[in-house]
C-alpha cells in the first residue's frame, strides 16, 4: 500500500482563506479543449466580466510564489463554460502548464474507489448494512484503544460488533489513518507494514492486526477505509483494483490518461511535485516517500490514493457524476445511486462533533454540504466535493448544476484554500442561475 500519511495531513491543515483578490482589466479567455462541449459562459448564466476574477483570484495565487502553476474547468449543464492554464508545471525548466499536463490526485483518488464501489453495488453484491467482516473475515479479532495504563502500555477492548459497509463508506468504522503523532493508535498505525505491504491481501492482513480508534459507528474520522474498500472491489470482481478502473470507467468514459502509474513515453507531461521548505517558506521539489513512485504498476494499488490523471481526464468523471452517472452514452451509474453517494450518511450524534465543520456532512465516499449559509459558502445545498494532498480538488453541485475542478501541485496545497476561494468567485459569476 501507499504511504499518504504526512501528504493527507498537510492537507487537512492548510490555513484558511482571508481576502479576495481584485479582477485585472482582461476578459475571460476561451476555454482550453477538454474533452467536453464548451459553451458561452451567457448561455450557461454566467457573467464573462465577472469570470474574470475567477482567472484574476487564481492566477494570483501564482504570481505570489505560492504554487508553479494551476489549471481550472468549469463546467455547467454538461457544457465547459470557462477553464483556464497559467504558470509553470517545473519552475526550474519552465515548462508551462498545458491541458494534457498529468497531476498526480492522491486522496483525490477516493471518489473513484467510491464510484467503483458503487458499481458492485449495483449489481447486487454488497449491501449499506452488512458487515465488513462478510468481505473480509481478517477483521473478526479487531480490538479498540481505551488509553493506556500506568505504565504506558495500551488498553485494548473487543471490538463490540463488525463495522458495516456503510460505515467503511462513510469513515465512520473506527479505523485510522496514521495522521498524527501525537496519539497511540496513529504512531501504531505508522510503525506498521501495512502501507509498504507488498499486496493489498497481505495489507489487510497488517491491518488487522492493529487497533480501532474507536468502536464502529462512533465517530467519523479519516481512515484506512478507502484502502479496505479497494481490497473488497479486487475479491468481488476478480480483477485487480487498476483492471477494474481501467475497464470499467476509464475506459468508458475515455480517460485515456488516467492510471496508478505513468508510461515513459508521457513522463514528460508529469507535473513536479512541490513541498514548502518549513525553514526558508519557499517552493522547493518535493522528496522522500510521499513522492510516490509512477514508473512502474504498483503491485498494491491503493484505493485512497495514487491515481495520476489530466483535466481533461478528470472533468470527464466529474462531468459524468453531474450528468448523474452517464456522459456520452457511457452509463456508469444510476441517477439514484449517485444520489444516494451525494447524500449525508451521518448520524446526528456524528455530526455533533463537527468532523467535517458546520453544515457539512459525509456521503458513500465525499464530504456533502446540508446547510450553505452554517458552511459559508454560497455554492448550493447537497454540493458534494473532494480533493487531493498534492493540492487538487473538485466539486460538484447538482442544484445549480455546476462542477469545478482545480489543480495544483504543491503537498498540502498552497496555504491558502483554494477551494474556497474558488468556490467565491465562481458563484458570484452565476449571474443568471435560471438559464
Amino acid at each position: 500500500m501507499i504511504d499518504l500519511r504526512r501528504g493527507l495531513l498537510a492537507a487537512a491543515t492548510a490555513l484558511a482563506l482571508t481576502g479576495m483578490v481584485a479582477a485585472p482589466a482582461f476578459a475571460a479567455d476561451k476555454p482550453v479543449a477538454v474533452g467536453v462541449p464548451a459553451a458561452s459562459p451567457e448561455k450557461m448564466g454566467f457573467s464573462s466580466e465577472r469570470l474574470a476574477r475567477l482567472d484574476a483570484g487564481l492566477r494570483a495565487v501564482v504570481d505570489k510564489g505560492m504554487v508553479p502553476g494551476i489549471a481550472t474547468v468549469l463546467v455547467r449543464h454538461g457544457k465547459v463554460v470557462h477553464s483556464d492554464i497559467y504558470g509553470k508545471v517545473d519552475s526550474a525548466s519552465g515548462a508551462p502548464v498545458t491541458r494534457d499536463t498529468l497531476w498526480r490526485m492522491y486522496s483525490q483518488t477516493k471518489p473513484v474507489t467510491g464510484v467503483a464501489m458503487m458499481m458492485l453495488y449495483e449489481e447486487g453484491r454488497w449491501r449499506l448494512d452488512e458487515p465488513v467482516t462478510k468481505y473480509v473475515p481478517e477483521f473478526a479479532g479487531l480490538q479498540v484503544f481505551k488509553g493506556l495504563d500506568a505504565d504506558g502500555k495500551p488498553i485494548l477492548e473487543p471490538i463490540g460488533r463488525s463495522a458495516t459497509m456503510r460505515e467503511l463508506m462513510t469513515h465512520t468504522a473506527g479505523f485510522a489513518y496514521g495522521l498524527m503523532d501525537d496519539n497511540y493508535v496513529d504512531q501504531v498505525y505508522q510503525q506498521s507494514g501495512m502501507f509498504r505491504a507488498p499486496t493489498l491481501a497481505a495489507g489487510m492482513a497488517e491491518a488487522s492486526k492493529l487497533p480501532l480508534a474507536s468502536q464502529p459507528g462512533t465517530e467519523w474520522r479519516y481512515s484506512i477505509a478507502v484502502d479496505i474498500q479497494g481490497y473488497i472491489i479486487e475479491k468481488l470482481s476478480g480483477q485487480t483494483l487498476p483492471d477494474f478502473m481501467r475497464s470499467r470507467i476509464f475506459t468508458p468514459l475515455k480517460m485515456v490518461d488516467t492510471d496508478f502509474w505513468v508510461p515513459e513515453e508521457k513522463r514528460s507531461r508529469l507535473a513536479t511535485l512541490y513541498a514548502f521548505n518549513p525553514k526558508t517558506g519557499q517552493l522547493v521539489p518535493a522528496d522522500g516517500f510521499m513522492v510516490l513512485p509512477v514508473d512502474r504498476m504498483p503491485t498494491a494499488a491503493n484505493g485512497g490514493g495514487g491515481l495520476v490523471s489530466t483535466m481533461a481526464d478528470f472533468t470527464r468523471f466529474a462531468t459524468m457524476l453531474a450528468n448523474e452517472g452517464e456522459l456520452d452514452g457511457a452509463r456508469i451509474l444510476a441517477p439514484a445511486t449517485i444520489r444516494l453517494m451525494a447524500t449525508n450518511h451521518l448520524t446526528d450524534e456524528q455530526l455533533a462533533k463537527k468532523p467535517l465543520g458546520d453544515g457539512v456532512g459525509f456521503g458513500l465516499g465525499v464530504a456533502v454540504i446540508m446547510d450553505p449559509a452554517k458552511a459559508g459558502t454560497i455554492a448550493g445545498k447537497g454540493s458534494y466535493s473532494w480533493g487531493g494532498a498534492a493540492g487538487t480538488w473538485f466539486w460538484v453541485d447538482p442544484e445549480n448544476d455546476v462542477a469545478f475542478l482545480g489543480y495544483i501541485q504543491v503537498l498540502g496545497g498552497s496555504r491558502l484554500r483554494l477551494d474556497e476561494l474558488s468556490a467565491q468567485l465562481v458563484y458570484q459569476a452565476l449571474v443568471d442561475p435560471a438559464k
